[in-house]
């Protein structure tokens, strides 16, 4: 599998459908598809015409995370070499997908069919939203084969579910179904199987129908406010308020309300 076919991406208007692309090995994260992941993020925020992304897995499921027989082979760099090598192999592979979400102001949903495994259910973590299908299952299962997360779900997976249930799912594997994992908070919604995408991509055009700039400050805002104080991010809120309101687009947002018309935004 090469880089370019590792993630399908499609452009529905302002919405980015980006597909997880390698179905035989259910989806797992390859160095081509961390790769091809890697690629796409670093340009989310620098296109002006990004309003919102979807990300799916291509067959029977979203993510199985690490591919095992790379693991035994030592085919996949960050399971082969010294310590140091495979350390450093962490930082400049898998560990730049969440540094890269971290960054990312564009919003991203999650539309998670069948097993979201180990990194794969990291990676649905780093999402703003996720759906997931009647059939999916969830497990932080690196125990599994004698891992820890290396990818950031040891930060991630206590903020999506909290403290003591991501250490239940840690250090015991248990897989999660979609039912559970709605009342723990990790999914929003959960929707039949031949509905999921279109319900994340009628999200997206929920999302993509308001004023872009003032949709990226709010993520941003929500995102960096969860680590500061009441009056670091009362101080960020004016910031960003003073920025839309010398938007063209936030004028229109006001003037169509009044107006009780459609507004019609230009992304500026």
């Amino acid at each position: 599998m090469s880089t370019e076919s590792a993630l399908s991406i499609e452009r529905h208007g302002s919405i980015a459908l980006i597909t997880l692309n390698d179905p035989a090995t259910r989806n797992a994260l390859s160095p081509n598809l961390v790769t091809a992941l890697v690629d796409f993020l670093e340009g989310a925020n620098a296109d002006d015409g990004l309003a919102c992304i979807v990300l799916a897995g291509a067959g029977e499921a979203f993510c199985s995370g690490g591919n095992i027989k790379d693991m035994q082979q030592g085919t996949d760099p960050m399971f082969a070499g010294s310590p140091q090598q495979i350390q450093d192999a962490f930082r400049v592979g898998i560990q730049r997908i969440p540094r890269l979400f971290q960054a990312l102001d564009v919003p991203i949903i999650a539309a998670v069919q069948g097993a979201a495994i180990g990194a794969g259910c990291d990676l649905e973590c780093m999402c703003d939203i996720r759906i997931a299908s009647t059939d999916a299952k969830f497990a932080e299962s690196f125990l599994r084969v004698g891992l820890v997360a290396g990818d950031g779900g040891a930060w991630l997976l206590p903020r999506v579910v909290g403290y003591a249930r991501a250490l239940e799912m840690a250090l015991t594997c248990r897989a999660i179904d979609a039912s559970e994992a709605q009342s723990w908070g990790l999914v929003a919604q959960v929707v039949e199987r031949d509905a999921l995408l279109e319900t994340a991509l009628n999200m997206a055009r929920t999302i993509a129908a308001f004023p872009l700039r003032s949709v990226r400050l709010n993520k941003r805002l929500i995102r960096q406010s969860l680590n500061l104080t009441l009056d670091e991010c009362l101080e960020l809120s004016a910031a960003y308020q003073a920025i839309v309101q010398h938007t063209t687009d936030q004028k229109e947002a006001v003037a169509a309300l009044l107006e009780k018309r459609p507004a019609r935004f230009t992304g500026q």
